[in-house]
């Protein structure tokens, strides 16, 4: 659709009425986009809501990479646009992790995982997140979801549907209201949905790394006092690091002068792979834990960001926005085809049911694990060190592990095992 066709039917939306609109135009709302798209078919109206789309040329400039598993991937395949970012996604072969002082002289691998879910399929994959949020907005236009150029700002739910405000004026009705707008999610206040949550006074430093050896697709997870440091490999001879640290902590390492703070790079990344070289500006994003106490309200679905946040340590943010997006769209796509409305109560609970022990034990085993090596206690190190090693010696659980960690342990949605709706 021409860009100019495309800004008139958006800036002619005021009242249109549409099957659903997605609030947030980021990974996860566009992904929920394309997957009812997918499931409903080309007949369903379907809306997203974000500022963004008021410059319609914009590119992303989000510099962080994001490890997606195996489930994420055959999900955003099964939508159409996993070719779109392929030849740029490094398939994570490996991954090694370590527990050490940062002055110990050696680094013992405690616990090993092999890379494959399935015979020659990677359990995840590491892919820019700006290039995969320019896909999507691409994926989105050419699938003829019309896009918003205003965030929702108020709504109101009623027996028939939902009738939203944007930020601009316009006015939407929809069956079904999706909240994929991010941790400080306004629809989820408004709703008076209730979070629980904590800061971990901790900070992930992100960058990309230049090394003059290849990595041959192996992760690291070296975990320090201060909190884990990560090794996730890129494309060529490129790595990006998760760099955890205490928030003040943090700040001062990002004024240290470049030669200073590559020398403490150097102390934690090691030498294993060359030289170093920081290609990119570092930034530091404050960690926290946060879940909302329910998951849904009157016609109104929250989804990743908006539903949970979690610490990094395991790699499953996006992810577990991901299983939101498979998880609420089979729900919606089943009710259509049998004649309900999508965005009854009887939908929205199968979604809440089917998310939230998932979401609860992914929460609790990321939180206890920062807790757990983030004690400084010989005694606590020699038990976690000892237990990691168990694990290792046992390929059966470190299988179902893997498979977890994937998104394709129990009964995971249809989309995450590669299927169509």
């Amino acid at each position: 659709m021409p860009q100019q066709a495309e800004r008139a039917r958006v800036s002619g939306s005021s009242g249109a009425n549409f099957d659903a609109v997605i609030a947030g135009g980021g990974l996860a709302g566009l992904s929920l986009a394309l997957a009812l798209r997918h499931g409903l078919g080309d007949t369903a109206r379907l809306a997203v809501a974000d500022p963004a789309f008021a410059s319609p040329a914009r590119r992303s400039t989000d510099m962080r990479a994001s490890a997606f598993a195996a489930g994420a991937r055959r999900l955003l395949e099964t939508v159409g646009v996993w070719a779109r970012v392929a030849g740029d996604a490094q398939p994570m072969l490996a991954m090694e992790i370590t527990d050490s002082r940062l002055g110990d002289a050696a680094r013992p691998v405690f616990l090993h995982f092999d890379g494959e879910v399935e015979p020659g399929e990677p359990f995840a994959h590491m892919v820019p997140n700006a290039l995969l949020q320019d896909a999507l907005t691409e994926a989105v236009r050419a699938a003829g979801i019309v896009r918003l150029p205003a965030g929702v700002e108020a709504y109101s739910a009623g027996p028939s549907g939902v009738s939203a405000t944007l930020g601009d004026g316009t006015r939407v009705t929809a069956a079904l209201l999706a909240a994929c707008d991010g941790g400080r999610s306004r629809l989820r206040s408004l709703a008076g949905i209730a979070t629980v949550g904590w800061s971990y006074h901790q900070s992930a430093i992100v960058m990309t790394v230049g090394h003059e050896r290849p990595h041959e697709g192996k992760a690291v997870e070296h975990f320090l006092p201060a909190g884990p440091f990560a090794r996730l490999p890129l494309t060529g001879n490129r790595s990006s690091t998760v760099w955890t640290e205490a928030d003040a902590a943090a700040q001062r390492l990002l004024a240290l002068p470049r030669v200073l703070l590559l020398d403490e790079l150097e102390q934690r990344f090691g030498l294993e792979l060359g030289a170093l070289e920081i290609l990119d500006e570092p930034k530091a994003f404050p960690l926290g834990f946060q879940m909302a106490r329910r998951f849904i309200a009157d016609r109104l679905a929250l989804v990743g960001d908006a539903a949970h946040t979690i610490h990094p340590i395991a790699g499953q943010g996006i992810n577990m926005g991901l299983r939101d997006v498979a998880a609420l769209a089979e729900a919606v796509t089943d009710a259509a085809r049998l004649g309900l409305d999508i965005g009854g109560p009887d939908v929205l609970e199968r979604y809440q049911r089917w998310r939230r022990f998932d979401t609860f034990s992914m929460g609790v085993a990321t939180d206890g694990l920062n807790r757990l090596f983030g004690q400084r206690s010989d005694v606590l190190r020699l038990a976690r060190d000892i237990g990691m090693g168990f694990v290792d010696r046992l390929p059966g659980l470190k299988a179902h592990l893997i498979r977890g960690a994937a998104g394709l342990g129990g009964q995971p949605p249809r989309l995450l095992r590669g299927e169509a709706l």
